[in-house]
Parts: structure tokens; C-alpha cells; sequence
């Protein structure tokens, strides 16, 4: 079996995830704040819709699994997804940030539709192509490069979101709280999307067969999954991290709006235009540049030290920082900036890792079970992601309004207090978490050296 993949196959791959990075990232981080700045809905009910819908789009993500692991077409199970789905996604992702003139109740119905939708597309294209990457190679370091090459693509999307999204908005809308300005931004993403979509059905390829042909059988997937006990490890680790990364995410814009409240802004030149960078967008490209630092060193580190052992000082690293966080006052911007660097590579080396671990959990259950459900074990992944960013996201929205949050006025101390707590100690306690969940990881690089050798074995013998 040929498990090396090409450099130009590593890069379509990549491209998938820098389209699905972009609305991710502009989700994570500007949603909140465009529901409750620019579309004029309350931050606990904003808060209350993310819960609703992100866990029914969770567990969405199973139902996606199975059906593309049932899928059979010339192009194989997954590569198709990103042909069918990507201009739909982008079509969706335009209607989210469309800002109908309804009222109150208006406004949330349209809201909970457009997002909900949003979110199932997301799931349909995004599922099969994380499931993906066990098909493409079998052989696990491979896997780590590609779920790097991954990783960079996607926080390049991200940097690429977060440094033109505030610029284009203004350039189209006049402010940040222009309707017109989110539409057209949404526009010119969604064609993005849609080329890189397409770039990454062409450029990439399924190789990995499973050992068995027998039809699948949804009951044994299932229970296959229920005892495979590092899946379980790695979706408590997962959840951890997914809590840390979107309650820091979504709470930054209203903690430079309201807390840092710093005037000073950054210039640069693109598509013949002046653009400012306000300390926000500067926050967001400087923590996306270097995700991407965590990301490349994360290979390096993982085939010196090991996956488990790099994803445990990561994680821990992240939670010390993100406390010592907490005590810098609103004139550090530097250091803001500084401990925001340091924290982002700590929190990119954690999500090429995760996700070749996963690659590695479906080989464990093939190894142990002798059925491989690839899709199955990806969906299952991507749904306690979501249900990470669910918790984190409602969390946000909740946490604004407990601490008296209210929308374009002087925040009182409390609720200034609050928005540092959500940028530090909160999210610290979620990367505890996280590392406690890696400690009992069992699947040592020993391990899955045997499991990748006897896997082929068998894959040989059937061929």
C-alpha cells in the first residue's frame, strides 16, 4: 500500500480546512458580537440559541458519519462531500449574516433557522473531510504531517478571516456595526470557500481500505465505538479544549471594546486601500500566526516526545499562562499581546495532535474489533468538538449577561472584571481539565507501532 502522500496532496488537503477555518474562526470570534452589536438581540439569548442549536448540530454530526462511511461513488466515500457541499455552505454562511428588518421575535426565529442550517452544512462538509484523513494514509507519522499541514492551513485561513474581516467590514459599511459592511465580507468569504472546497476534492486522494468487506452494520460501528476506551479519553481532552479556546474567542472583542477600550490603531495597505487594524484585529492575527508556530513545532516535538506527552505540556503550559493572564491591567497592551502569542502556541500544538490521535483511536478499534467505521469515529470526534465550542459559546453569551453586560454602553466594574475572568481564569480551568483527561491516555507511540504493523499485516494478507 502506498502511504506516502505528495507535498501537493498535503496542500489540497489543507486548503479544505482553511475554507471550513475562515467561517469557523468568524463565527467563534464575531458572531456573538454581531447578534448582539449589529443585529440587536440580547447576549443571554444569544447564548441560549448557541446551546439549542450546537447540540442538536452535535449530535447531527454522527448521523453525517455513518452516512458517508455508506457512501460509494468513483471518488470514493469522503472527497465527494466537498465537491456537493461547498456552494451551499457558502450560500448559508451569507444568509447568517444577513440582517432581515424583523422584529424581537422576528429577529430570533431568523436567527436559530439561518444558524441552525449553518451549522448542518458545516457539519456535512466538515465531517467527511476531518474522516478523510484516516483514508489518505495509513501510516501514523504520515497522518501527524498531514493533520499538521492541516492544522497550518486552517489557522491560515483564520489569520486570513481575522486580518481582513473588521477592515472589510469598515471598507464596505463605513463601521463595524454596518449591516451592509457583514453582508458583502460574508460574499467575498463564501467565494473563498467555495474555490478552496473545490481545490482539496481534486488535489487529495482515498487510499486506506478497510481489512474486512463486509457491509457495515450500524449497531456494531456503535458498540465498536462505546468500547473504545482512547476515543472516550480523547473526546474528554477534546471537550476541554474546545471550552478553553471558545470562551477566550468570544469574549476578546468585548474585552477590547469595553475593557482595554484603546484607541490606537494599525495601518496597511490591500486591494489599493488604507486599512486600520484596531488592537482587536491585531490581538486575533497575532494569536492566529501563532497557532501556526504551535502547529509546525507540534510534529517535531510529537516524534521526539511523543503525541500524548506533547498535547499534556501544551495544555498545561496554556492553563499557567492563561491565570497569569488575569493580573495584566488595560495599559499592558504589549504584554496582552505578548501572553496572547505565548498562549496561541501552546493551543496550536494541541489540534494537529488531536486529530491524528483520532486517526490513531479508528485503528485501535480496527486493530481490536476487526470492523473499521472511519467516518463513524471522525463524526463522533467533530461532535464532542462542537459540543466543546457548544458549551463554551453558550457559556460566553451567559456569562455576559450574569456579570450585567449591555451592548454599546460603559460597562460597570463587575462586568469588566467578568470579561477579564473570561479571557484567563475560566478558560484555564477548562485546559485543567483538558490535562487531566490526556493523563490517562493509553496508547504510547509503542503501542501504535505495533497496532500500524500488524493493521498492515493484515491488510496484506487480505489483498
Amino acid at each position: 500500500m502506498q502511504d506516502k502522500v505528495s507535498l501537493k496532496e498535503k496542500i489540497g488537503y489543507g486548503l479544505g480546512d482553511a475554507a471550513s477555518s475562515m467561517f469557523w474562526k468568524i463565527f467563534s470570534m464575531y458572531l456573538m458580537f454581531f447578534y448582539t452589536d449589529v443585529f440587536g438581540m440580547a447576549p443571554a439569548v444569544v447564548g441560549t440559541m448557541f446551546l439549542i442549536t450546537r447540540i442538536w448540530d452535535s449530535c447531527f454530526d454522527p448521523f453525517v458519519g455513518i452516512m458517508a462511511d455508506r457512501t460509494k461513488t468513483r471518488w470514493g466515500k469522503f472527497r465527494p462531500y466537498l465537491l456537493w457541499t461547498a456552494i451551499p455552505f457558502a450560500l448559508i454562511g451569507i444568509l447568517t449574516f444577513y440582517t432581515p428588518d424583523f422584529d424581537e421575535k422576528g429577529k430570533i426565529i431568523y436567527a436559530y433557522v439561518t444558524y441552525s442550517l449553518m451549522m448542518m452544512i458545516y457539519s456535512i462538509i466538515n465531517v467527511p473531510y476531518a474522516s478523510l484523513l484516516g483514508v489518505m494514509s495509513s501510516d501514523r507519522k504520515e497522518r501527524t504531517t498531514l493533520s499538521s499541514y492541516r492544522m497550518v492551513f486552517a489557522f491560515g485561513g483564520s489569520l486570513l478571516a481575522l486580518w481582513l474581516i473588521e477592515p472589510l467590514v469598515t471598507h464596505f459599511g463605513g463601521n463595524l456595526n454596518s449591516k451592509t459592511g457583514w453582508l458583502y465580507t460574508i460574499i467575498v468569504f463564501g467565494i473563498i470557500t467555495t474555490t478552496f472546497f473545490w481545490s482539496c476534492f481534486i488535489l487529495t486522494k482515498e487510499r486506506v481500505e478497510p481489512i474486512s468487506d463486509e457491509k457495515p452494520n450500524l449497531k456494531e460501528d456503535l458498540n465498536d465505538l462505546l468500547k473504545n476506551k482512547p476515543w472516550w479519553i480523547l473526546l474528554g481532552a477534546g471537550i476541554g479544549a474546545l471550552i478553553f479556546n471558545s470562551i477566550r474567542d468570544g469574549a476578546a472583542v468585548y474585552y477590547f471594546k469595553y475593557y482595554v477600550s484603546s484607541t490606537v490603531s494599525y495601518s496597511f495597505n490591500a486591494f489599493g486601500e488604507n486599512f486600520a487594524m484596531t488592537p482587536t484585529s491585531l490581538y486575533f492575527v497575532l494569536g492566529q500566526a501563532a497557532n501556526i508556530v504551535g502547529v509546525i513545532a507540534a510534529t517535531p516535538i510529537a516524534n521526539k516526545i511523543g503525541k500524548k506527552n506533547t498535547f499534556f505540556g501544551a495544555m498545561a503550559m496554556a492553563a499557567v499562562l492563561s491565570v497569569i493572564f488575569y493580573f495584566l491591567g488595560k495599559e499592558d497592551v504589549l504584554l496582552i499581546m505578548v501572553f496572547q502569542v505565548l498562549i496561541s502556541i501552546c493551543a496550536g500544538c494541541i489540534f494537529p495532535l488531536i486529530w491524528s490521535m483520532y486517526a490513531d483511536s479508528a485503528d485501535y478499534s480496527e486493530w481490536k474489533q476487526g470492523r473499521r467505521a472511519t467516518g463513524l469515529v471522525f463524526s463522533a470526534s467533530s461532535m464532542s468538538q462542537k459540543f466543546g465550542w457548544t458549551i463554551g459559546g453558550a457559556a460566553t453569551g451567559w456569562l455576559l449577561g450574569y456579570y450585567g453586560f449591555q451592548a454599546n454602553v460603559e460597562q460597570t466594574a463587575v462586568t469588566q472584571n467578568g470579561i477579564q475572568l473570561m479571557l484567563s481564569i475560566l478558560p484555564a480551568t477548562a485546559a485543567a481539565i483538558s490535562v487531566l483527561f490526556i493523563l490517562f491516555y493509553p496508547l504510547t507511540e509503542e503501542k501504535l507501532e505495533t497496532i500500524g504493523h500488524e493493521l498492515n499485516d493484515k491488510r496484506n494478507t487480505a489483498n
